[in-house]
C-alpha cells in the first residue's frame, strides 16, 4: 500500500551443527555473545560454506534489534550480503536471503531504499530467476521430505520472495525493476505453489497484492496465464485459514488488475471477489482465537507426553544421522522455522491459523474502502495532509478506464455486490471491541499477545470501512433513519463507554472518521442523534490534543457540524458558546495552517445563521477576536506555507483567507 513495514520475521536459529568439528566449539562460544559487525561480515567471505551460512544467520538474526543496522549499513552489509544470494551452497543462499530480508523488514523505508541503489535487486533477480527452474519441476512432483532439494529451492524462493515484496512495498524504483524485469511471472508461479506449500504462495500472494496497485505498466504486462492462476487460487475451495487468508489476497491483487479483464467476466470475477471478502469477514475471531488455543495446548500436553516415550529412539537416530565427514547433525535443531509473520515458528500452528484470519479480515476490510473510493473529488480538500492508514488505503485506486470504475457501474454493480453479501453489517461487527474472551486468552500466553493488536487493528481498520461505506452509499440502502440512529448510538458506546476518551492514535483516527461521516449524513436529513455536544467536545479535545493532523482536522469538523446543527434550535447559545470558544483557540494556537483553515470553516459553519448563533457570537466576542486574527493567518499564509504545502492546500488556504474576509464584513453588518 505504499507504506512502510516494521514487521519482523525471525530467522532460523543456528547453531554450529554443520560446522567442522575443530571449529564448531569456537562458534558456540561466539553464539553466547553477539559476534562483532565486522567479525560476521568477514565471516561472510570464508571458503567453508558453514561458517558462511552461519555468519548470514546470525547477521539475520542480530538485525531484529534495529538499533544495530546502523553499523552493518556503515561496513557495507548489503554489498557482502548480495553475492551470497547466487553462492554454491543452496544453505547459504537461503540464509543470506534471509538476513537481506529481516534487514529491508527490521529497517523500513530508509534501508530499502539504500538496498535498491545498492542494486541489491540485480542478484535477487537471477535468484529468483534460478529458483523458477526448480520451481517448475516441484509442481509436477511436491518434495516428499525436508531434506529433497526442491524443499530446499521452495525455502530460498520464500525468502526472496519476501524481500522483494519489502523492497517493493518501500521503494517505487523497486517496483520499476520489477515491471521491467518481468518478475510478475515468477511470483505467479510461486503463488501456485500453494496445494502443497503454503507459506511460499502466502509470501507470493502479499507481494502480488502490493506490487499490483496502482501499477499501470505492470496491468500492460498481465497475460491470460496470470490473471487465471489468480483466478484459480480465488474460487479455491480448501479450508483453514491459510486459505482463506490466500484467497483474500487473490480478491485484492484481482481488484487491483480488474480493467484487465474481460468485460463478459467482470460481474462473475466481482461476485466471486466480494464472496471471498465476505467469508473472511463473517468469521468470528472472538471464539474462534480461545478455541485455537485450547486446541495448541492440548496438543502440546500430548506433545510432551509422547516425548517421554521417545526420546530414546530419537536420541539413537541422532547419533547415526551423518553425511560421512565425521560431524553430526541435529536433526530437531535443523528445522525451519517457517514463519508467515512476526515471529510465528511451525509448531504453534494453531497462533498462525490465528493470525492468518485477522491478517484476512483486515485485509479484507482494506480491500473494500479501496473498492469505495471514486474518481470524484474529495469535498473534503483537508484530507489531502492525512497521513493516516485511511488515506493509505484509498490511494486511489479507482483511476484507470474499466467499466466496473465509473460511477453508474460503481452504483449499480459494486454497491449492489457489497449490499448483496451484506458487508456494511459484517464491517459493523468487526467494529465492536475484541471479546474480553479473546483478549484474556492473549494476554495469558507470551507468544499469543501479538495478536492483541491485530485484534484491536482489525477494529480500527472496520471503522474506516464504516467511514468510506456512509460517504458512498446510500443511507437508505443501509436501513434509513432506524440504522443509522442505532449506528450512532453504536459508535457512543465505543468512544464514551469509559471515563476517559481512548488514547490509541489509530482508533481516535478511525472512530473520529466514522463519526464525521455518520453526523454530516444525519444533519443534512434533520435526523436526530444520540451524541450530545458535551460529548462530543469531550471527544474533539482529546482528538485535538493529537499529533496526527487528520485527527484534529476530523475533531474540528464534527464541532462544525455539531454547531450548525445546534445554531438551528432553541436555547443553544450556551452549547454555540462552547463549540466556538473551543474553535477560536484552535484556530489561534495551532502550529498547522491546515489545521486552523478546518477550524476557521467550522467557524463559518457554525455562527453563519441564526439568532441563537447571534448571541453566542456576541459573547465570546467573535468578531474582534477574528480581527485581530486576521492579519496573522495572512502573515502565515504569506511567508511560512510555500514549500510546506500542496498546491491544493494553499489553494483551499488561500479560500479561507477569502472566506475569513466575507465573515467578518457578515458579522459588521449584524452589529
Amino acid at each position: 500500500m505504499g507504506k512502510s513495514k516494521n514487521k519482523k520475521f525471525k530467522r532460523p536459529q543456528f547453531s554450529a551443527e554443520g560446522l567442522p568439528v575443530s571449529a564448531a566449539k569456537d562458534i558456540e562460544e561466539e553464539e553466547e555473545v553477539d559476534s562483532p559487525v565486522g567479525e560476521l561480515l568477514e565471516k561472510l567471505q570464508s571458503p567453508c560454506a558453514d561458517v558462511r551460512e552461519y555468519a548470514c544467520a546470525s547477521i539475520s538474526r542480530v538485525v531484529q534489534q534495529s538499533q544495530t543496522i546502523p553499523a552493518f549499513l556503515q561496513r557495507d552489509a548489503v554489498r557482502c550480503l548480495g553475492p551470497l544470494l547466487l553462492d554454491r551452497s543452496l544453505n547459504v543462499r537461503e540464509t543470506a536471503a534471509g538476513a537481506l530480508r529481516n534487514l529491508s523488514a527490521c529497517g523500513g523505508l530508509e534501508v530499502c531504499e539504500d538496498m535498491v541503489k545498492q542494486d541489491i535487486l540485480t542478484p535477487l533477480t537471477a535468484l529468483l530467476r534460478e529458483c523458477c527452474v526448480g520451481l517448475a519441476s516441484s509442481t509436477e512432483n511436491p518434495p516428499k521430505s525436508p531434506k529433497d532439494q526442491k524443499n530446499v529451492v521452495e525455502a530460498i524462493a520464500n525468502e526472496a520472495v519476501n524481500l522483494l515484496w519489502n523492497l517493493c512495498e518501500c521503494c517505487g524504483r523497486a517496483v520499476s525493476v520489477f515491471n521491467k524485469e518481468g518478475l510478475l511471472d515468477v511470483v505467479i508461479q510461486c503463488l501456485q505453489q500453494h496445494p502443497h506449500n503454503m507459506e511460499l504462495a502466502l509470501s507470493a500472494a502479499r507481494c502480488l497484492h502490493t506490487v499490483s496497485e496502482e501499477n499501470t505498466e505492470l496491468l500492460g504486462a498481465l497475460t491470460t496465464g496470470a490473471l487465471g492462476a489468480l483466478e484459480s487460487v480465488l474460487l479455491s475451495a480448501q479450508v483453514g485459514m491459510g486459505h482463506i487468508l490466500l484467497r483474500t489476497l487473490a480478491a485484492g491483487s484481482l481488484w487491483n488488475m480488474k480493467s484487465c479483464l474481460p468485460s463478459e467476466q467482470q460481474a462473475q470475477t466481482l461476485s466471486a471477489l466480494v464472496a471471498t471478502l465476505s467469508q473472511s469477514l463473517e468469521l468470528d475471531s472472538g471464539s474462534l482465537i480461545p478455541a485455537l488455543q485450547e486446541a495448541e495446548t492440548a496438543r502440546s500436553t500430548t506433545q510432551t507426553a509422547e516425548a517421554g516415550v521417545d526420546g530414546d529412539v530419537e536420541a539413537v537416530e541422532m547419533e547415526e544421522e551423518g553425511d560421512g565427514d565425521g560431524v553430526v547433525r541435529n536433526k530437531k535443531t535443523s528445522k525451519r522455522d517457517n514463519n508467515i509473520s512476526d515471529l510465528l515458528p511451525t509448531e504453534k500452528e494453531e497462533l498462525r491459523e490465528a493470525a492468518a484470519l485477522l491478517e484476512a479480515q483486515q485485509t479484507s476490510l482494506e480491500i473494500i474502502v479501496n473498492m469505495c473510493c471514486s474518481d470524484d473529488p474529495s469535498d473534503d480538500e483537508w484530507e489531502e495532509t492525512s497521513s493516516s492508514d485511511e488515506s493509505e488505503l484509498c490511494d486511489a485506486v479507482c483511476e484507470g478506464n474499466s467499466g466496473l470504475l465509473s460511477p453508474l457501474c460503481l452504483s449499480a454493480e459494486v454497491h449492489s455486490a457489497l449490499l448483496n453479501h451484506g458487508i456494511p453489517q459484517k464491517v459493523l461487527k468487526k467494529t465492536e471491541f475484541p471479546s474480553n474472551e479473546a483478549m484474556e486468552v492473549c494476554s495469558k500466553s507470551p507468544s499469543w499477545k501479538s495478536l492483541i493488536k491485530k485484534m484491536h487493528r482489525v477494529q480500527c481498520r472496520a471503522l474506516t470501512c464504516l467511514h468510506s461505506i456512509l460517504s458512498v452509499m446510500d443511507p437508505e440502502s443501509l436501513g434509513g433513519t432506524p440504522a443509522l440512529q442505532n449506528l450512532a448510538q453504536h459508535l457512543s458506546n465505543l468512544v464514551f463507554s469509559t471515563p476517559e476518551i481512548p488514547k490509541q492514535e489509530e482508533f481516535l483516527e478511525a472512530v473520529t472518521s466514522a463519526v464525521r461521516s455518520l453526523l454530516q449524513i444525519m444533519a443534512s436529513r434533520n435526523i436526530p442523534q444520540c451524541m450530545g455536544p458535551e460529548q462530543l467536545m469531550r471527544l474533539s479535545e482529546a482528538a485535538t490534543r493529537c499529533d496526527a493532523i487528520s485527527i484534529r482536522v476530523n475533531a474540528l469538523a464534527i464541532l462544525g457540524i455539531t454547531g450548525s446543527t445546534l445554531a438551528r434550535q432553541q436555547g443553544t447559545a450556551a452549547s454555540l458558546q462552547m463549540i466556538g470558544t473551543a474553535l477560536l483557540q484552535v484556530a489561534s494556537k495551532d502550529q498547522n495552517m491546515v489545521v486552523c483553515g478546518e477550524a476557521l470553516d467550522a467557524l463559518f459553519d457554525v455562527f453563519a445563521d441564526g439568532k441563537e448563533a447571534e448571541t453566542a457570537a456576541k459573547n465570546i466576542h467573535l468578531l474582534p477576536s477574528l480581527k485581530t486574527l486576521q492579519p496573522v493567518f495572512k502573515a502565515k499564509l504569506r511567508k511560512e506555507c510555500k514549500g510546506k504545502y500542496s498546491q491544493d492546500q494553499l489553494c483551499v488556504l488561500d479560500n479561507v483567507k477569502i472566506n475569513l474576509r466575507r465573515f467578518i464584513g457578515y458579522l459588521e453588518k449584524l452589529q
